[in-house]
């Protein structure tokens, strides 16, 4: 009986008490105003001491530290006013990116979905504390450097379903300080006037050290504006031949005194994968003598970014240096050896690059195409052709090595049997490439550009388009081919380009419109 009046007596205490443990609460902490709080002192600059000045220092907008930056308020009162808009605008794209990228790749990892319980950037917009435009020798370009700061209240809760498992990540608070560098090229005779955006960080501190580093200058992060069909986005203009001869006294990775070292070579601006050497075991001395061919689209600009690495069975290969050669420092037809220092990165004011990395030796070559080889200022118009070369039928010369492009415009009339989910692919000389998949479309448009290097003219070769559509999510009947079209090359190596419309093979109605162009070197 008297544990029972305890347990009795011990519910009442605890309903009464928390009514009244909130009032007092409120009354003390709340509507009590403190005493202990005092407004803060707010001094002049000049009365600050030197210690207190450096600490502001950071918070400081760029016009005022440095007088090349210009005060850009009424660019802020715009985007305080398009933000509501702006935040629409691109949480839709967002959206509709991952549906895609979901719909492609997603079961492959399998994911069955991927849905936004909310998405907004919040209703704070970012700032911009200063702009500054820079002067180039280029004049066919656009230089931007805005200093740009964020302290946003997004809203994004994403459930990923997982082997049918629901999982939730959610962002509610970014801080973002970044200093961009922004490229508006090239400028051409068509709105908005510019036909791609090159973006890149000039300070490693933005934001990480491991996500800069993918976007620090040279590296840039390019975003197209204008399609193909506008004629504005660079086309290949040559061919830059690398050979990757060999290394010395490499660093000393393995805990036997040595290196598994392999190298990874690829042009800045270029979305396409590196290319990579064979893994030389056991050695800090490699030998390769490896060739490769990169397709190159601005000289000027483009540099060749080269990375050695110490092969790792098992997690990421360890960096063992790098370098990078500018393109516009070589002269075209010349072969070029030389001998590079590796060094961490490319910041020269990083003590970690006065280590000893060892040396990689390279063989270049650059080739210009036939009709690009009078555009370029600099070392490259110091090339004048040999006699032999001048004389020389555009017919003969245009049967040597060369660049195939094939660009895979779009298709109409095209319907599968189970479902209309197209994508290209083209297949030629044992390459398959392939286009991005169009949902729920039976008139695909791609707009896309493939690259084959080849050491002679395809006179008496084919190449093979076929349609195919893709099933989204898991089922029995995953793809289906909706038809397909041989072109014989001689017509494109003759005429230079061809630009024309195919009806597909094992189609009723369907048509494929494909531009194809040969650039002998």
């Amino acid at each position: 009986m008297v544990g029972l009046l305890s347990i009795l007596l011990g519910i009442i205490g605890f309903v009464i008490g928390i009514p009244i443990g909130l009032f007092l609460g409120y009354f003390l902490f709340i509507y009590s105003e403190p005493t202990d709080v005092k407004d803060p002192i707010i001094r002049p600059v000049y009365e600050l001491d030197s210690s207190s000045v450096l600490d502001l220092l950071p918070e400081l907008p760029l016009w005022v530290k440095q007088p090349e930056y210009e005060r850009i308020d009424w660019l802020n009162d715009f985007l305080s006013d398009m933000w509501p808009y702006l935040d629409k605008a691109i949480c839709g794209i967002i959206r509709s990116n991952v549906e895609q990228n979901v719909s492609e790749y997603g079961s492959k990892f399998f994911v069955n979905s991927v849905d936004f319980k909310s998405l907004t950037l919040g209703t704070l917009p970012p700032r911009v504390h200063g702009i500054k435009v820079c002067q180039t020798n280029n004049d066919n370009e656009l230089v931007l450097e805005p200093a740009v700061r964020w302290a946003g209240n997004p809203d994004i809760t994403l459930v990923l379903k997982l082997f049918s498992l629901p999982i939730t990540v959610q962002l509610l608070d970014v801080q973002i300080s970044a200093a961009p560098r922004i490229v508006l090229k090239p400028l051409v005779p068509a709105f908005p006037c510019f036909a791609n955006i090159e973006v890149s960080l000039m300070e490693k501190e933005t934001i990480r050290k491991q996500i800069a580093s993918l976007y620090l200058w040279p590296q840039t992060l390019e975003f197209p504006i204008l399609d193909g069909s506008v004629g504005a986005i660079k086309k290949p203009v040559g061919i830059l031949h690398v050979k990757v001869v060999q290394a010395f006294k490499l660093l000393k990775m393995d805990i036997f005194g040595a290196s598994d070292p392999y190298v990874e070579l690829s042009l800045s601006g270029e979305r396409l994968p590196a290319k990579k050497t064979s893994i030389k075991m056991k050695t800090l001395n490699p030998q390769w003598n490896e060739d490769f061919k990169l397709t190159v689209k601005d000289p000027q600009s483009q540099v060749l970014q080269l990375h050695a690495y110490d092969w790792e069975k098992v997690g990421t290969h360890d960096k063992l240096g790098m370098q990078v050669v500018p393109l516009r420092s070589l002269s075209p037809n010349e072969t070029k050896k030389l001998t590079l220092n590796l060094v961490k990165n490319t910041n020269p004011n990083d003590l970690q690059n006065k280590k000893n990395r060892g040396q990689l030796v390279v063989e270049l070559r650059f080739n210009l195409f036939l009709e690009d080889s009078k555009k370029f200022s600099g070392p490259l118009d110091k090339y004048v052709k040999k006699e032999s070369e001048v004389g020389r039928s555009f017919e003969s010369a245009s049967l040597g090595a060369g660049l195939l492009l094939v660009t895979v415009q779009g298709a109409e009339d095209v319907e599968g049997k189970h479902h209309n989910n197209p994508f290209a692919m083209v297949l030629f000389r044992g390459e398959v490439k392939k286009t991005k998949t169009i949902k729920k479309s039976r008139d695909p448009c791609w707009n896309e550009e493939f690259q084959f290097v080849l050491e002679e003219a395809p006179l008496k070769e084919k190449i093979r388009i076929e349609i195919k559509s893709k099933q989204r999510g898991i089922g029995f009947r995953r793809k289906e081919s909706l038809g397909y079209v041989d072109i014989n090359l001689n017509d494109v190596v003759y005429n230079g380009r061809i630009k024309e419309k195919y009806h597909l093979i094992n189609s009723k109605y369907g048509v494929l419109h494909v531009e194809m162009r040969w650039k002998a070197i």
